[in-house]
């Protein structure tokens, strides 16, 4: 019984992150598909960069919350939703 729990908990862990993985680059898309069209300050867009670029280091690194998390900064400023 306990061994089923850990094989249970290993597999959600393991579809959980490749969920993240596979949101990160549909969220680099829409970013840069706003970014040309954004009213921004020179300093928001270059916030915004700045989020897209540390987003995408995160998701290469496998650190794929911490990129999704990056890249909602940038999306809010965006307003994407």
């Amino acid at each position: 019984m306990k061994l089923r729990s850990i094989v249970i908990a290993t597999t959600l862990a393991f579809a959980s992150s490749s969920a993240f993985a596979f949101h990160c680059p549909k969220d680099m898309k829409a970013i840069d598909a706003a970014l040309p069209k954004a009213k921004l300050s020179a300093a928001q867009m270059s916030e915004v960069k700045k989020y897209r670029a540390d987003g995408e280091a995160l998701h290469k690194a496998g650190k794929h919350q911490d990129s999704v998390d990056t890249l909602a900064k940038a999306m809010k400023m965006l307003n994407i939703k």
